[in-house]
């Protein structure tokens, strides 16, 4: 198995060793990896969805810009 450094701010070490002393996971290695293969598969899950989703289409630039504007104003109002 290989090995990986990471800096990080003690904000977030001190997160992970919350997550570790619940004993969910058995280290903070174990953790990371448990987060790293969960945004795989959700990427995985992604990006079959977008393939599943049909032939992509032109984008209407004029038309997106219309409709950003138009919610835009909407909120300005409320």
């Amino acid at each position: 198995m290989a090995t990986l450094n990471i800096s990080m701010p003690d904000e977030l070490r001190s997160f992970i060793e919350t997550r570790v002393s619940t004993g969910e996971y058995q280290s903070a290695s174990d953790y990371l990896r448990d987060l790293i293969r969960h945004d795989r598969e959700e990427t995985e899950r992604l990006l079959a969805e977008g393939l599943d989703s049909g032939p992509s289409r032109p984008l209407d630039m004029a038309a997106l810009q219309k409709k950003a504007e138009a919610h835009l104003n909407s909120r300005l109002i409320e």
